[in-house]
């Protein structure tokens, strides 16, 4: 089983370039950065795991850029979003910067989508609360346009674009459905979020993974339901505290990747965890 890890980078943590050769280093396969482009200090929405917002949440460092910097002292090591909030982007620019860290990183990307939980934050990039999904699957649609073979326009509900020259185009080829790096869906599990799955995504990414044994079969059942090759399906359970059992249960539910959550620290924290973790390595 593959372990990767996830982290709130911010500007009082460990550096994105020191975690990345450590994670490299030590067998790692990969880091994924969450993204929150502000909180607004006024809000009502209450923190999903309850009781205060954590610090870390106001000063996450771009993701984009963070990757960048990662894939630049490292060759190996995988580079993730978990997650993009997709809906809170301009599509086109995100598609650019996509490929742009796919390409330069020799095609290392995955690209974690979802829908997010603050809404105040969601309401100043000008996004309804009740149509965030759709119009994140119609953004998702603009961007496999830009990243196509050949000059490709889209008309959708909230956007287009015209046929357009769009390079550089992500590493991997299309495959069934899905136009770009390797993607996955994040979110509880429900029918409309394994539709959109198995419509446009290589799998999903369930926070913490809990209730797998219960879900993935009716995962499994949509996706064959959409025609998609049951082998190509990929389920990466995202921030998780890890310990043997648990890997072991995810592994004979047929999970080959986990993403393991770090503490948002500095050097000598983080390094700690990590030599903890190396057990499961």
């Amino acid at each position: 089983m593959r372990i990767a890890v996830t982290i709130f980078l911010t500007d009082e943590t460990i550096a994105p370039v020191r975690l990345a050769r450590e994670l490299e280093a030590r067998g790692f396969a990969g880091l994924y950065l969450p993204e929150h482009t502000h909180i607004p200090v006024e809000r009502t929405t209450p923190y999903p795991a309850g009781g205060d917002l954590p610090r870390e949440y106001g000063r996450t460092l771009d993701p984009f850029v963070a990757l960048g910097q990662a894939a630049a002292v490292t060759e190996r090591l995988g580079l993730g979003t978990g997650i993009t909030l997709v809906a809170q982007h301009d599509p086109i620019d995100l598609a650019k910067q996509i490929a742009t860290l796919d390409h330069l990183s020799d095609g290392r990307f995955t690209l974690g989508v979802g829908f997010g939980w603050n809404v105040e934050e969601a309401a100043d990039h000008g996004v309804r609360w009740r149509t965030r999904r759709e119009l994140g699957r119609d953004r998702m649609a603009l961007m496999r346009a830009l990243w196509a073979e050949e000059p490709t326009a889209y008309e959708g509900e909230f956007g287009s674009v015209r046929a357009s020259s769009a390079f550089p185009k992500p590493v991997q080829k299309p495959r069934g459905p899905v136009t770009g790096p390797r993607t996955l869906v994040g979110g509880a599990a429900g029918p409309k979020l394994f539709t959109h799955i198995a419509e446009y995504a290589d799998g999903w990414m369930p926070i913490g993974g809990r209730g797998l044994t219960e879900s993935l079969p009716v995962l499994r059942s949509v996706w064959a339901d959409a025609g998609r090759d049951a082998e190509a399906l990929q389920v990466v359970p995202y921030a998780v505290f890890p310990s043997a059992g648990k890997l072991a249960h995810y592994a004979e539910l047929g999970i080959e990747e986990v993403v393991v959550q770090l503490p948002p620290a500095g050097e000598a924290e983080v390094l700690g965890v990590l030599d903890a973790y190396g057990e499961y390595l």
